[in-house]
């Protein structure tokens, strides 16, 4: 060889060896990489010196809401999203602000859930968020200028659910009907192979009825039966125009009432009247038309065989189940599609026919697994429900379920008139919060929530100017005691290695580094939140730093010039009663 091509050789090498060092210092996607694992190989920190951690630099964005941003690195620049989906650029050594995008929502546009999303996707020059108003916006990653601007939901989307979709002789149109549930996208996106991937919210509630009694919670009951609502979906977007390439919908073109299964797919009774299903299947021709089907959770992806991971949310309506007879397919499951082109590969239903809000919420993880004495491609999901799922990612077979990671009372209980308890119930288990994956230790670090709920059927009676209304309601108990829990769970066994207990509800997601750490944020109520380091051997608590307000989103970790970052945003959560702020907080070890 001669020396020139020799030198090229060299300076090619050096360069891919470059690269590659600082993808693994970045946090450059949302689960840090597509198989969402949310694990960092960078050890600085450790479990000799966490004690030392100390605040590095906060930046204040004004804009005070329920915060759950995962914060972006690529190189020494992070991308931030706030509440009502602006976004800023910041420099990731020292704060600084290098520019800032402000949305523009819809005038009157009525938001899902709350003004909080998830975060960005950042790829080729680009910075990608999904908006509340149900948009997918491009930025330009130097500048913070638009690239482009599409809607992602039809404009009609906002009034799917509104009491006008109602026909004349509906006994509900002379109710008190709190309007419509509002579509729009609360998932960071992901950006694979020039596609941007993102699915929409808020399709799975139907009618909100009024409640007459005072402190109900949000106000209003939620899943009256009815034809009215709209599907869920998630799809692909040409990351250089903005136009739609693929989209799967949430709920089945065919077969949508499945096998009307009596047990979960794993032999656990649901306690449902499948004959009286049956019976009715006929009166209800068109329920896969209000099917709902929310996208919640940030895809992973398998870069080797082209295939994708995400979970789906409730049906429609949510609570009452009178009007959609079957399984519901695809709601409430763990679904596997093509990449490429968004046909399904394969699904798994954690819980057909689902009346109790267990939507598959948080990210599903992709790892290496250790079965039979084989090596096995798996992806694994920490469910609502209070079990870790893993499945050959392949065929969809379920190799394991852990065991219950939350107490479980009364899973799938029918409703009565009296009300029945029910735990975890529609906020407990693990809600949309993003678990952890060590793959050299098989062991899933999960962020989870003990809160009971009452679920009830309910009756107005008629009057001479309005029909009777019955209806279901899931009502989480104001005055029963509620917690945290933080647990290891050994992924060849599924038993716990160890849990930590929280005096609040833990909804921020984990953070586990190669330094043996496991990062978690709480609420703490009313009162200051505060951000967490762990033994991720032992569950023992190394440190720990009060931020005044409640953390609800997951840390992150990055290195810039031999220096490692923690970095979290503190904005805390509003149903969870969590202080709110507009902080994002910056932790590292003092200069020697």
């Amino acid at each position: 060889m001669n020396i020139k091509k020799l030198r090229i050789s060299l300076f090619v090498i050096c360069a891919f060896n470059i690269s590659i060092a600082q993808a693994n210092n970045d946090w450059s996607s949302y689960g840090r990489d597509l198989s969402n694992q949310r694990y960092s190989p960078i050890k600085q920190i450790n479990k000799s010196n966490v004690a030392d951690l100390a605040p590095a630099w906060t930046y204040n964005s004004g804009v005070k809401a329920t915060f759950q941003s995962t914060p972006i690195i690529v190189g020494e620049v992070m991308y931030l999203s706030l509440p009502f989906n602006h976004v800023v650029a910041l420099n990731a050594k020292t704060g600084q602000q290098l520019w800032r995008y402000n949305h523009q929502r819809k005038k009157d546009y009525p938001m899902c859930c709350g003004p909080a999303n998830r975060g960005v996707a950042v790829s080729d020059g680009k910075v990608f968020i999904g908006t509340v108003d149900a948009r997918l916006i491009a930025l330009d990653a130097k500048t913070g200028k638009v690239t482009w601007d599409i809607e992602v939901a039809d404009s009609n989307s906002s009034t799917a659910e509104n009491v006008a979709s109602l026909k004349d002789g509906d006994p509900l149109k002379k109710g008190s009907i709190a309007g419509q549930s509002g579509v729009g996208i609360a998932m960071a996106p992901v950006v694979y192979q020039g596609k941007v991937l993102i699915g929409i919210t808020g399709v799975g509630y139907g009618l909100h009825l009024d409640s007459d009694r005072e402190g109900a919670p949000l106000g209003a009951v939620v899943g009256i039966a009815g034809n009215y609502g709209r599907n869920g979906f998630l799809a692909a977007f040409d990351a250089k125009t903005g136009q739609r390439i693929w989209q799967f919908d949430t709920i089945a073109p065919q077969n949508w009432e499945g096998q009307f299964r009596e047990t979960t797919p794993d032999g656990v009774p649901l306690n449902r009247d499948i004959a009286k299903e049956k019976a009715t299947l006929n009166k209800y021709p068109d329920a896969s038309k209000f099917g709902g089907g929310s996208a919640w959770s940030t895809p992973a992806i398998d870069k080797e065989r082209g295939l994708l991971y995400f979970g789906t949310g409730n049906p429609s309506p949510q609570m009452d189940d009178v009007s959609r007879p079957g399984d519901n397919l695809y709601t409430v499951s763990l679904v596997c599609l093509d990449v490429n082109t968004g046909k399904i590969r394969w699904h798994y239903q954690q819980v057909p026919h689902d009346q109790w809000g267990y939507d598959v919420a948080s990210p599903p993880v992709l790892f290496n697994y250790k079965h039979q004495g084989k090596t096995i491609p798996a992806v694994g999901h920490p469910s609502k429900i209070g079990w870790y799922y893993i499945h050959d990612r392949v065929t969809g077979q379920l190799l394991k379920r852990s065991d219950n990671f939350v107490e479980q009372k009364n899973l799938f209980a029918r409703a009565t008139p009296e009300g029945v308890t029910i735990l975890p119930g529609v906020l407990g288990g693990v809600n949309w919060s993003p678990s952890s994956v060590n793959e050299k230790k098989q062991t899933a670090y999960v962020a989870a929530i003990h809160w009971p709920v009452k679920y009830s059927t309910q009756d107005i009676p008629a009057t001479k100017d309005k029909p009777a209304i019955h209806y279901t309601t899931l009502e989480p108990l104001m005055d029963a005691p509620r917690w945290g829990l933080l647990s290891a769970i050994n992924l060849q066994t599924g038993k716990m290695r160890w849990q930590h207990k929280t005096s609040a509800p833990l909804v921020g997601g984990v953070l586990a580094t190669d330094g043996g750490l496991i990062f978690m944020g709480e609420g703490i109520g009313t009162d200051s939140g505060q951000l967490n380091a762990f033994d991720a051997d032992t569950g023992k608590l190394l440190w720990q730093h009060k931020t005044e307000a409640g953390v609800n989103a997951p840390p992150v970790t990055y290195e810039i010039d031999g220096v490692q970052y923690i970095a979290v945003a503190v904005g805390g959560n509003q149903i969870f009663g969590f202080k709110q702020g507009d902080a994002l907080r910056v932790f590292a070890l003092p200069k020697k």
